[in-house]
């Protein structure tokens, strides 16, 4: 009986060997791929808002602010609007009110504010359209987050800020209100605080 030859297995064992190569070093190429290639993102996604840098912590510079005072560790959501409340206003807090409970679970941890001018929004649409919202005038709080704002943005969007009173983002009033979620939720799962 004839013993097989080595060079036949040699022949063999190339096959193997590659397979095992590729096993190890495939998904390396593709996550290098995927990577490099701008089709994956480390940080899980872009933000659909606008992060607000540097970083303001507001009751540093309103340590007087009632909202803030008020805010007890929670994520602040805010409105400012200082016309009195017309359709584009209402508009504007039916969208607070369904982005928030859009948040399901997570919905507790964020507070709506309505930071309004010299007329008091109707106290009966608010009671029966948005419970749990804030609502006050604080016009040093509107001022400052106003300026805050990127210029080139328009006016009449929301302001996120975080448990320890850091401005984080802005969102554009014309904003789909999922893409507003979808940043907040991730502020959310990402926070140890609030």
């Amino acid at each position: 009986m004839a013993e097989p030859s080595a060079k036949g297995g040699q022949k063999s064992a190339r096959p193997q060997l590659f397979l095992i190569a590729l096993v190890f070093f495939g998904p390396l190429l593709v996550a290098a791929w995927m990577y490099y290639g701008g089709h994956f993102s480390a940080t899980g996604g872009s933000n659909n808002g606008a992060l607000l840098e540097p970083i303001t912590n507001l009751p540093e510079a309103l340590p007087e602010s009632e909202v803030l005072q008020r805010s007890h560790g929670s994520w602040l959501l805010v409105y400012v609007n200082a016309a009195g409340c017309a359709d584009s206003c209402r508009d504007a807090l039916y969208t607070m009110r369904q982005g928030r409970q859009m948040l399901g679970k997570e919905q507790n941890r964020l507070l709506r504010v309505f930071l309004h001018g010299d007329s008091p929004p109707d106290t009966v649409f608010i009671a029966n359209e948005h419970q749990g919202l804030i609502t006050t005038q604080e016009a040093s709080l509107g001022s400052l987050l106003k300026n805050k704002k990127p210029a080139e943005l328009p006016d009449g969007g929301y302001y996120l800020v975080d448990p320890l009173g850091n401005l984080v983002m802005y969102f554009r009033p014309d904003m789909n209100p999922a893409d507003m979620v979808d940043d907040i939720k991730r502020l959310l799962r990402l926070s140890r605080i609030g």
